[in-house]
């Protein structure tokens, strides 16, 4: 997947992570809190990149302005979960990550003990395209349609097609 444009339609394979974040503790082992009173959990990964970054001072060299996991700390819920390095977080918890700001992506990764992920990952193979049920549907009515003349059937050329 060459750059993607921020907000543009994008098609690729998507693989689903589910990181389940441990409770932040402390060196001696107790919970640690935020100022407002909430637990502070940890997933263990960062991040880089975002709407309102230049990808060219990328030190990743990442060809586009999403968010891009750049580093993993071992034996976190990142590394557990199966998130890699340099994957690309296109959707967290329902939302559309191919157009936040860096800012927004922290927030939203904080906000709830669970993430729920599509990445994209660099090297995964695209798919085929498949018709669509849209496309089968017009398929099958097409070939529902009668033929209106007895010598017109042999010079029609009736497409062949596969259902998957």
């Amino acid at each position: 997947m060459a750059g993607h444009t921020a907000g543009e339609p994008l098609e690729c394979y998507s693989i689903p992570i589910l990181l389940e974040k441990e409770p932040d503790l402390d060196q001696a082992g107790n919970a640690v809190f935020d100022p407002d009173g909430k637990q502070r959990y940890r997933c263990g990964f960062r991040i880089g990149g975002g709407i309102d970054q230049d990808p060219s001072q990328s030190p990743q060299g990442y060809p586009d302005k999403g968010i891009y996991v750049t580093y993993i700390y071992e034996n976190s819920p990142a590394a557990r979960c199966g998130l890699q390095l340099h994957d690309k977080i296109l959707q967290l918890n329902g939302k559309d990550f191919t157009v936040v700001t860096h800012k927004q992506a922290v927030e939203n990764i904080r906000k709830k003990p669970v993430l729920k992920m599509l990445v994209y990952r660099k090297g995964v193979p695209q798919l085929q395209k498949q018709p669509t049920p849209n496309q089968l549907q017009f398929q099958a009515y097409q070939q529902q349609q009668p033929q209106h003349h007895p010598h017109q059937q042999q010079f029609q050329q009736q497409p062949q097609y596969q259902q998957y």
